[in-house]
This record gives C-alpha cells, structure tokens and sequence, in this order.
C-alpha cells in the first residue's frame, strides 16, 4: 500500500499470484468421500470453454457393484461385436465419465489464498467448474439402436432391386441471408453446439494429491518475488484498497416481462391513481355493475371517490356504466376499420347507447340507417354492449341495477339530465323525429296460467249462461239452414262474466285473454257465442275414449282429418280456436295437468282408477319408473295384474331410458 500512514504500520505482507488456476467441485458427492484413491483414466480439457472432462475407474469387484447391469449397459452401447471404438473394452461398464459446467461465470470475486509464515499469498481463480456424471453412453446406446433397426430394414428391402434409373435434378441457390436471419442463426442452440464442437480437446496428464508432481505444482501458489517495489498490485490509497474489497452494490435493473400493450396486471393497475385505475378498467371491460368496480378495486377504497372518477370516463345505461366514446375514440384517431374519424365515431356510438337507456334491443339494421357508418363499426359499437338475440336483434348484456339506481338516486338523476343534453345534440345531427324517442318494444305483462280446473269451472258457467243460443245454434245447422248471427248493438245487455272469473287475476285464462280482457277479439273463436258444440263434445268424448292421452297439437291434428272425412253436405265445424278446443275438452271430464297433455276421465275409459291414480303421480312428477307406478296401484288397488299395468302404461306413457312419460310429452 502507499506509504503516507506512519500510523498504520505493516504486520503482515500480501502477495498475488498470475498462475491459470481452477476449483473444481463435485456437488453429487459428500466431502468426506473423495476421488483421491479413485483411478482417472483419462483427462482432456477445452480452455476457451472451460469445460473439463474425467474418465474414473468403476471398481468392478465391490460387493456394492451389479455385475449383470454393468455387462448389459456395455452390450447396449458397445453391441456384440469388439471395435477398439468401444466404449467398455472388457465387455462391462468399468468406467464413469465426469464433465463439468460453470458454476458462475463471474470469478473477479473470488481467489485460493495460502497463509505462510506469516505471509498471505492470494492467487485468483481462472474458473469454477463443478463436476458431474455424464451420461453420454445413453446415447450411444440410442444410436446403436436405430443404426442396427436401419440396416435390418434397408437390407430387407435393398436385395432384389435393381439400380436405380437416372432422375433428374432441381438445382436451387440459396437467397442472400438477411442480417435478421443471420443474428438468429447465431443464437440458436445448433449453431452453439457447433462452436463448441468446433474446439478441439487438449489431454491432460492426472496426477494424485500426493504426487511429486502436484507438491512442485502447489509452490506456484506462493509468490515467487519478495520485492514489496515489484507488485504494484496493491500501491494503492487505503480508500481505493477499501473500494476494492468492498465495491458498491449497483442496483440491478429489473427486466419487466414484455407484455401485449393492452395487458395491465392488477398488481401494476393498483399502482395507478384511482381515477387512471378507473378509465383503465371501463377502456377494457366497456360496460360494468357499480359493485363489481368496486370488486377489482384494492380493499377500503371510497365508493364516493369511485363515483366521482367514474362519472368523468362512463355514463349510467340502465343502472351499469358504459366507458364514453372520447374515452375509447380520441381526438385526431380513427377507426381500425374504415378510418372513419374520432368525432364521428363518437356521435354513432353516443346513438347506440342513447336507444340503450330506452329499450332492452334494438336492430343494427335500424341504427345503421340512422347513423350511417360501415358495417364494421356499427357491429363494433354493439359488440361493446350488447349481444346478439335470435328474432330480437341486439339486446343489452347486463340487467338493470335497480339496486344501484335506488341507492344513488342522485347519480341517477345527473345521469338522466346529461343524457337529455345528449339526446338534443342527437337529433340536431341526424334530424330525429319524436317517434325515434318512444321506445320501440314496450314490455307485455307475462301470460299467468291457471290450473284445468279453474278453466273448466269458467267453460261451465259460460255453457249454462248460453243454453239457450247454443240450442238455437244446434236446431239452425241440423235443418240445413244458414243463420247468420246477429251483430250486437247497444242496447243489448252484455254478459256478466265477473263473477265466474273474479277468482282469475289480470283477466287471463293460460296466457288467454278473457271476454272482459282489452283488446279481446271476438271475431278470432272468443266471443260469449263461440261456446263448444255439442258435436265438438262429442268428438272429444269419443276421440279420448280410444287414446286416453293427447297433446293439444295431436288433438288438432284428429280433428282436421275428422273434418276432412265428413260426407258432403253434413255441417262441419266453423271456426275452432285453439281456446275452444281447450274448453271442449274440460267440459268432457277429462283434466289438464303442468305439461300440455290431456288424460281422459268419467265412464269412456277402460279402468278409470287407475289411470286417475296414474294422473295423479304425474301431478308430482313428469317421469316415474314402473315399479314406483305397480307399488303405489298395489297400495291404492290391492293387486293388479301385470296385464293391466302394461296395458295401462301402453294406453297413456312412453318408455324413454328406463322411465315412462306420459305420451306426448317427450320427443319422439
């Protein structure tokens, strides 16, 4: 070190060595059981490549050793044959090869020191190479393999032929390689396995721990000049000694995975403000519920500031927000598509989503009419928030948050006010009438239905009230005569119906509309005249007395072959509806259950308990299997033969999978 410190005095010398030196290590082996006493066949090493490579000797006569798996590894890689390219040349795996890797790359930190005399003498190591077993003769044995099957089939198959003819040629020069393909050609795994094939091995003479050879060796780890004024090594200032020992840590760079642009994870996006994390999650989603915002959101975070950040990048479509078209388009961009510019893109998506607060779907064939833009961004623009409906044309993904809209009743408003904003620049731009602001399907209250028995009291009391008329109706047809109806005037008094149906809600009969009902036609088969026929009675008396079980299609089905079997000349049946044909067959006894099938009841059938007792577990169930249906008839009946029940089940069910099902209500 330089003198100037006549404090610090010298206690001990330092001295460095430039001998090539390597630390080898065995990681698969404990310290304590060394290769000292173990024979090294052979030694070779790449010194470009520092990698080194040992042949040991295997003790073939240790009790520990499987003499029949050693002569096998042999016979694998080495075939029957002798070659002196053998790798066993005693017919059995006496030998293991050791090849080394780099245990780091970086050895500027790290030396051998010897401490002598009170001397330390300090030799920085070349590489450290760690040694492992290498099993390189597996795949000599894989070779092997594929060279002998390659022969046996190339042999078989060469024998007999003859010389191949003359073909011709396709000569082809190859392209100028780009620098491009040039740099990957470099990098590939090939081209370094050809680059270290490339260095040729320098073989080595192995000499043991205690070889003369290695005790002359060894004196080259001290350092063989004395004179502190040769090694200017260590002429330096104690501060630039210390900065040597110890350097400063450099920050390493942290290379961040190279992801697609759009791609933010989750722990990036909480690093964000919350009006960014805000804008980043509605550009990505485009319509979301208030409450699942708040679910990607960190813990603890304020619903109120989440309002407020969200009303800047989102406007309110039926209680969820949809991302603002300046958020997703803007200014000076363009579409993908058809570079259509921002502003117009922004106008045509604020229509999509302005007939969105009006209606569930809306048609794209209507808006793009209105809007005027290509295809591909009118489907866009829908794709967004909306998806595609069979017959409904394009219907608004999520449903309304009710929820939301009752607990911030005052976003809602402000929302509904911009929107009025939005709907008079609308109709300034593309010069909308007042019917493009009615909603275009008005919601229809659901059909309620009721049971068969509640039809069946209403069919009666219409049937009792109209005696009289039918009567009249039934003389007029049998004398062949045509009587026109007379068309009710004012003066008549009308049916009083209220007091058979005031136990029915909403005026609806199975999704029928009542006589009483709004906008009931009576020109369609539902007036108070259009009561069932005694011929149409009779039909469903007879019709159920042969197959018990109908579906109301089938039911139509039988009835128009019946009419069309009628001689000429016999009156028919005038303008049946499907509602009187239902209250035909509640009249004639027979009852209807959850699904639209029909069993007949009263004294037409064949065993009437039991295939009211069969109604009956239908009623709580749509399947049965036989043995349920023979236990409870065996319960109810006591013991009935098993004729009946299969002539039972053949009458009214199906066999589908091991259950039965009443007919007509499975697919056939």
């Amino acid at each position: 070190m330089a003198s100037g410190d006549d404090d610090d005095p010298i206690i001990e010398e330092v001295f460095t060595s430039d001998l090539v030196f390597f630390l080898t290590q065995y990681p698969v082996r404990p310290s304590t059981m060394t290769y000292d006493d173990v024979d090294h066949l052979v030694a070779k090493i790449k010194p470009k490549q520092q990698r080194v490579e040992l042949e040991m000797a295997i003790n073939t006569m240790s009790p520990n050793y499987c003499r029949s798996k050693g002569e096998q590894i042999a016979l694998n890689v080495d075939g029957t044959a002798y070659d002196e390219t053998n790798t066993y040349s005693v017919k059995m795996m006496d030998k293991q090869t050791f090849s080394s890797i780099q245990a780091t790359t970086n050895t500027s930190r790290y030396a051998a020191a010897v401490f002598r005399k009170g001397e330390l003498h300090i030799t920085p190591l070349t590489g450290i190479l760690q040694m492992r077993p290498s099993f390189s003769y597996l795949d000599k044995a894989d070779n092997k393999t594929r060279e002998r099957e390659a022969a046996n089939e190339g042999g078989d198959s060469s024998q007999d032929e003859a010389e191949d003819e003359a073909k011709a040629i396709t000569v082809r020069f190859a392209r100028p390689e780009s620098e491009q393909a040039r740099q990957r050609r470099i990098q590939s795994y090939e081209f370094l396995q050809k680059k270290q094939a490339e260095e040729p091995w320098v073989h080595l003479h192995y000499h043991g721990v205690k070889d003369s050879r290695s005790e002359h060796e060894r004196q080259y780890l001290f350092c063989q000049s004395v004179d502190a004024s040769e090694n200017t090594e260590l002429v330096k200032t104690p501060k630039e000694y210390l900065a040597m020992l110890m350097p400063p840590l450099a920050e390493e760079k942290v290379v961040k995975p190279v992801g697609p642009s759009n791609v933010l994870s989750m722990a990036q996006l909480r690093t964000l403000p919350l009006g960014e994390q805000v804008k980043t999650l509605m550009k990505n989603v485009k319509v979301m519920p208030f409450a699942n915002l708040m679910g990607l959101l960190a813990s603890g975070t304020d619903s109120t500031s989440v309002l407020r950040s969200i009303q800047q990048v989102a406007l309110l479509v039926q209680g969820n927000w949809v991302v603002k078209s300046d958020v997703l388009y803007p200014k000076n961009t363009c579409s993908a598509h058809s570079g259509v510019p921002a502003e117009v893109l922004c106008r045509g998506r604020d229509f999509v989503m302005w007939r969105f607060t009006l209606e569930r779907s809306v048609m794209r064939k209507e808006i793009a009419s209105i809007i005027k833009l290509p295809p591909e961004d009118v489907k866009e623009f829908l794709e967004h928030v909306a998806a595609p409906r069979i017959n409904r044309g394009w219907e608004f993904l999520l449903p309304t948050d009710v929820d939301f809209i009752k607990k911030h009743p005052d976003v809602a408003h402000r929302q509904h006010m911009l929107w009025l904003g939005i709907q008079s620049k609308l109709e300034k731009v593309f010069n909308l009438s007042k019917e493009d602001f009615m909603p275009k399907n008005t919601p229809q209250p659901e059909p309620i239905h009721v049971s068969g028995e509640q039809r069946l009291q209403v069919a009666q009391d219409r049937a009792k009230e109209n005696q009289l008329s039918l009567q009249k109706d039934l003389d007029a047809r049998r004398a062949g005569s045509s009587v026109q109806r007379p068309i009710a005037t004012s003066e008549d008094e009308p049916m009083d119906t209220s007091s058979s149906l005031s136990s029915i809600p909403n005026g609806s009969v199975n999704g029928y509309p009542n006589a009483t009902s709004p906008g009931f036609d009576y020109t369609n088969g539902g007036g108070p005249a259009n009561i069932p026929s005694p011929e149409l009675q009779d039909f469903v008396i007879k019709t159920f007395g042969k197959h018990f079980v109908l579906t109301l299609n089938e039911l139509k089905r039988l009835l128009n072959l019946h009419v069309a079997s009628m001689p000429v000349g016999q009156p028919v049946f005038h303008s049946i509806s499907d509602h009187m044909l239902q209250d035909a067959v509640l009249l004639c006894h027979c009852k209807q259950i959850m699904v639209p099938v029909s069993i007949g009841g009263g004294h037409h059938g064949y065993h009437t308990s039991h295939r009211r007792l069969l109604y009956d577990m239908f009623t709580k169930n749509y399947r049965l299997r036989r043995n349920m249906i023979q236990a409870k008839l065996a319960e109810e009946l006591g013991d009935v033969p098993k004729s009946d029940v299969d002539r039972l089940l053949n009458e009214c069910c199906k066999s589908h999978a091991g259950m039965w099902y009443l007919k007509g209500t499975i697919q056939s």
